[in-house]
């Protein structure tokens, strides 16, 4: 399959928020992960209102967490590192330099795609490694994964040229809307769920 569409939408959103790159992938949760992965990260706080994934992630990962008390608006960083929930996040030139911000094109979010996400950076090293570890380690090309050396653990985290078609049509239109402002009370205290109720 080509994934030459894939990499038009990485740039027009790259555009959009003023990164130097981008990196499509299937989720947020899962552009999140790459990153903690990416990056080596052991420890991070988590806001107690935020989505299930991400506290539920730091138990996948086997991180050392815990909660952080945070009214927090549109994105929120994962304690003392450079990563960011940006999930809800739709606004022109707000891409914070050194950072990865993860985005999220879910069915409730501005860009509305039903599925998809986008990490955002302005690292091309970071760039090409998170593109290969969201491609099971692959290059992103039509060359057959069986004669590549693959060098690197990889997830099969990858956004389909049909996510990313969609979003190429979608995009203008999401541009010229304003998107709603999401803010923490928009999601429920999660330190109430007897999965998290150890923590």
């Amino acid at each position: 399959m080509s994934f030459e569409i894939v990499s038009k939408f990485e740039k027009k959103i790259a555009e959009f928020f003023g990164s130097k790159y981008a990196v499509a992938v299937d989720c947020c949760t899962h552009a999140l992960e790459l990153c903690l992965i990416y990056n080596k990260i052991k420890k991070i706080t988590v806001p107690h209102r935020t989505y299930i994934s991400i506290p539920l992630l730091s138990k996948k990962l086997n991180l050392e967490w815990e909660w952080k008390i945070e009214k927090w608006e549109n994105y929120y960083q994962l304690g003392d590192s450079n990563i960011y929930d940006a999930a809800v996040l739709w606004e022109k030139n707000s891409y914070l330099p050194g950072t990865f911000m993860c985005l999220s094109f879910q069915f409730r979010k501005h860009l509305s795609l039903g599925r998809g996400g986008m990490i955002l950076t302005d690292s091309k090293l970071a760039k090409k490694e998170l593109t290969k570890m969201a491609y099971d380690g692959r290059e992103r090309n039509d060359v057959s994964w069986s004669i590549q050396n693959i060098n690197i653990i990889g997830y099969h985290y990858y956004m389909t040229p049909e996510i990313a078609q969609r979003g190429l049509e979608k995009l203008p239109e999401a541009i010229k809307n304003s998107p709603k402002k999401w803010v923490h009370k928009d999601w429920p205290d999660l330190r109430k769920m007897d999965i998290f109720k150890n923590n």
